[in-house]
Order: C-alpha cells, then sequence, then structure tokens
C-alpha cells in the first residue's frame, strides 16, 4: 500500500472548505493506503498562540478527525510536536533550501504583505511542512489546492537532496481538490473560505449550530441577475453555493440547475440549509461523544509512538545521507 501524510492546524474550528478540499479526502484514503495523520502545532506557533487555548484546539481537531470518520485502526493520528523528529529533519532541509525560493511563496507574500519584517517561522514553515511529509516516506500528500506551491518546494527539496547525497527521500505526489470544487468565502467568492476572516458568517464550521448555519448560507452574497446556473466568472456567489450544495448532496451541479430552473435565490439557499445542516449532524454528534474522552488521549499517545519510530528509521537514513553523528 502507498503511505498518505496530511496535516492540519490547530487553529480554531474546522470550516466546511478544509472539510469539503481536504479532510474528506483523508477518509476515503484511509481503505486502500496506509494513512498518517497529523495534527500541527508547531505550525500554528508561527503567529502568537494562547497556550491553554491551543491545547484546547489540538484536541478540538483532534476529536473532528475521528469525528468526520478517519479510524485510529485503519490510521496513524498523532500530535506532530509529539515526535521530535519533525523538528530535527525541518533544521536538515532548511540547510538544504534557499531564501529565493521561500520567498516566491505566494502565501509569505500575503501573510507578509505591509510589513518591514516577518518572523522567521512565517518564512521558513514550508520547509517545516516538507519535513513533516519526507520523515514519512510519503508517497501521497492530500491538500487543499492552496497547497500546490508547497507540495512543488517538497518535492524540489527532496530531489535536490537525492541529486546530491544518493536516495535518501520518497519524492511524493499530491492529491489535489478538482479545482471546480474548491470552496470560497460566503461574504466574499473571490476570497476562499478561512477561518481568520473577521466576517463569521463568511465561512461554515463544522460545529456550528443550526442557527448560525442558516443565517450564513441565507446571509451568503449572490448578485441581481436572479438565475439559478454555474458560472464561476460571472456569478461567483451561486457558483460557490453550487459547488457546497453539490459537495454535501453527491448531485451533479448541472442537475442541481435543473431542479432549480426558475426558482429564486432564496429557494437555492433554504434548501442548502437544510442539506448542510443534515452532513454535518453526525460529525458533530461523533465530536461530542469523542472530545473529553480518555479515548482520544490513548489514541493521540499510541498513534505518536507508532508515528515516532517511522520517524527514527526515516532519520537514521537521512543522517547515514548527511554524514550526521555516529554511523552504527
Amino acid at each position: 500500500m502507498k503511505r498518505v501524510f496530511s496535516g492540519v492546524q490547530p487553529t480554531g474550528n474546522i470550516h466546511i472548505g478544509n472539510y469539503l478540499g481536504a479532510l474528506r479526502q483523508f477518509v476515503e484514503l484511509q481503505d486502500d493506503n496506509e494513512c498518517i495523520y497529523c495534527i500541527v502545532d508547531m505550525h500554528s506557533i508561527t503567529v502568537p498562540q494562547d497556550p491553554k487555548q491551543l491545547r484546547e484546539h489540538i484536541l478540538d481537531v483532534a476529536a473532528l478527525y475521528l469525528a468526520i470518520g478517519i479510524d485510529p485502526k485503519k490510521s496513524i493520528v498523532f500530535i506532530q510536536s509529539d515526535v521530535p523528529g519533525h523538528a530535527e529533519l525541518s533544521w536538515i532541509l532548511t540547510c538544504n533550501s534557499y531564501t529565493g525560493e521561500l520567498s516566491r511563496m505566494t502565501q509569505f507574500k500575503m501573510k507578509n504583505k505591509g510589513r518591514e519584517s516577518a518572523p522567521a517561522g512565517l518564512f521558513t514553515y514550508p520547509i517545516l511542512m516538507a519535513a513533516d511529509i519526507l520523515l514519512y516516506d510519503t508517497d501521497i500528500v492530500p491538500v487543499g489546492n492552496d497547497q500546490k506551491q508547497h507540495i512543488e518546494l517538497c518535492r524540489d527539496i527532496a530531489i535536490r537532496v537525492n541529486n546530491k547525497y544518493g536516495k535518501t527521500f520518497v519524492v511524493p505526489d499530491g492529491r489535489f481538490l478538482k479545482s471546480g470544487a474548491r470552496v470560497m468565502a460566503l461574504d466574499d467568492p473571490s476570497s476562499k473560505m478561512s477561518k481568520s476572516a473577521e466576517n463569521v458568517h463568511s465561512r461554515i464550521s463544522l460545529l456550528d449550530d443550526e442557527k448560525k448555519i442558516k443565517k450564513s448560507i441565507m446571509k451568503a452574497t449572490t448578485d441581481s441577475e436572479g438565475t439559478i446556473k454555474f458560472d464561476s466568472e460571472g456569478k461567483p456567489g451561486v457558483s460557490n453555493l453550487l459547488n457546497i450544495y453539490s459537495a454535501f448532496s453527491g448531485i451533479e451541479i448541472k442537475d442541481i440547475e435543473k431542479k432549480y430552473e426558475g426558482c429564486g435565490y432564496g429557494d437555492l439557499k433554504k434548501d442548502l440549509v437544510g442539506i448542510t445542516i443534515d452532513a454535518l449532524a453526525p460529525i458533530k454528534s461523533k465530536y461530542d461523544e469523542i472530545r473529553n474522552s480518555q479515548e482520544l488521549i490513548d489514541i493521540l499517545k499510541d498513534g505518536a509512538e507508532r508515528a515516532g519510530t517511522i520517524a527514527e528509521k526515516t532519520l537514521k537514513r537521512v543522517k547515514d545521507s548527511f554524514g550526521l553523528g555516529l554511523k552504527d
């Protein structure tokens, strides 16, 4: 079986863009692959965090992993900082990366916009992401489309090291969501859905209550045309709602268009509210069941032990390639 690795930052509630863009793939992949899923808490400290809140958010994300259908008997689930190899390999890769390629990262440019200087971790975190992936001899990385550039950097670093030191790393492939199903902000369909956006109604989080889901969808930006059809350029707001409708219902967009021919946006939104609530209800139920349980802690401890065993073997091979430490 091929090995899959991916991770999610513990920075607040996961929204449906995260879920439909990446997390749902996690569940699909675990039946036919060896899957390793991480809560990447070290990535979250590229910006200041409240330590108590961070610990809570780590457990929130871990519980959501299980709630969406990740099975700890099939997949390894653990916290990134519980396996020291992530930081250790990150330093080795930092010494084999270049400031030029890091400065070209689009997300860094966006996050650093208007600043004279930025935290060094914000600049180098794509290298830590590469270490996360390469530490486990990963074949497939299921991520959202916004991470394509980081996956390419990871591949470039792996190939560079392999060319210089011999076969050291497995070169991974990204598994990306189809572009048509990308979920955008409800209030501004030109921007992707984000958990850091000021307007809480720009997103729907997996744990939102029914009242919040309804309000967010009913307030969603559309247009003045009044026709329900998919046109990502001309009708981005309506197209975004159709994407969400299709993703949760499994109905093709062309069939949704036919269903609502001659109807108004209010009809579409009202039905989408029900579809979204029904899709998220079992996730919330499972989350409430597992979140404060000892079972969750035991799963994370076991996952860290299993992940650490794999990481140690990779690090030994890497150190041998680079001539680090004593050779056995």
